[in-house]
């Protein structure tokens, strides 16, 4: 059988599960009260005395955890001669150091905040990966085990809420802007905002510019983290069932469940780990403009 007849009868077979679908369950009617975004409420699952803790907490605990958890591991276990593991994780640290920070700051800063870029590197990937492990946090829709109400399983990253992106963002706003005035001096930090060669009465413009460029970077650095993961996540709650419950057709999910896999599989691969490298990479730019003789 030939590749084109394998495609079309896959296909066939494919529409053929559709219609006996509709045909089987037809449409259940439109489900009003399923709201798909009350997966990325915050209510506290338990308490701690007075405070509430919720799954955001727990996510960002069980991130905190395993960065330093992992790299404490590792470091015990390296040998002269890298096993497996080590030549991974060499292969990983290369890359952050290469291609994050040598190649946006000087040799000399680039050995100095490695560490923190990597640190911020590694809590944002596995931040992003938890998000893509189905655990039991969904309070709103529990199971019951043997008398025990379970919260059911679903999908939820921490970096989905933009408070996590942002204080992240608002530690590197302070780190690059210190090193900037640690290097020049709180005068002439300020001065190398303007670019040299700039017409006098263009300074008093451009420097206005260039002080809101920088605070808009407070905006751009977390929400492009927070808008990429939670489109993601919910883009994958609609694909896999959260839009045949809305219109009520079984039949929609056969054709988007397909879909809500490849984008899943999607975003594991490719969208988790770029979205930590690039803030990773512009927090490394960032520091090394802030430390740059030139604008």
């Amino acid at each position: 059988m030939s590749m084109r007849a394998k495609v079309l009868l896959g296909l066939g077979l494919y529409l053929a599960i559709i219609i006996g679908v509709v045909v089987a369950l037809g449409s259940s009617g439109r489900d009003l009260e399923f709201a798909p975004q009350n997966e990325f409420k915050l209510s506290p699952l338990f308490h701690v005395g007075s405070l509430g803790v919720n799954k955001a907490h727990l996510y960002i605990l069980a991130a905190g955890l395993l960065t330093a958890g992992t790299m404490l591991w590792i470091s015990r276990r390296m040998r002269q001669r890298p096993n497996k593991v080590q030549t991974v994780v060499e292969l990983a640290c290369s890359m952050m150091r290469d291609n994050i920070t040598r190649g946006n700051m000087p040799d000399s800063m680039s050995a100095r905040w490695f560490p923190f870029v990597a640190t911020l590197f590694l809590f944002i990937w596995f931040s992003n990966m938890l998000g893509y492990l189905p655990l039991p946090t969904n309070i709103e829709h529990k199971v019951d085990i043997f008398g025990l109400k379970i919260p059911a399983f679903a999908l939820y990253a921490a970096t989905a809420n933009l408070s996590v992106p942002l204080v992240l963002t608002i530690a590197v706003f302070f780190v690059y802007n210190g090193v900037g005035v640690a290097k020049k001096g709180p005068v002439g930090y300020l001065k190398g905002l303007i670019p040299p060669g700039v017409p006098t009465f263009l300074k008093g413009p451009i420097f206005v510019l260039e002080i809101m460029s920088n605070f808009m970077r407070l905006l751009s650095l977390s929400v492009r983290l927070f808008a990429n993961i939670l489109a993601g996540h919910l883009i994958i709650l609609f694909m896999g069932g959260a839009l045949a419950v809305l219109l009520g057709v079984a039949a929609v999910g056969v054709v988007s469940f397909p879909l809500a896999v490849a984008l899943f599989l999607f975003e594991i691969v490719i969208v988790a780990t770029l979205q930590a490298f690039i803030f990773a990479t512009l927090t490394a730019i960032y520091i090394g403009g802030a430390a740059a003789e030139s604008h």
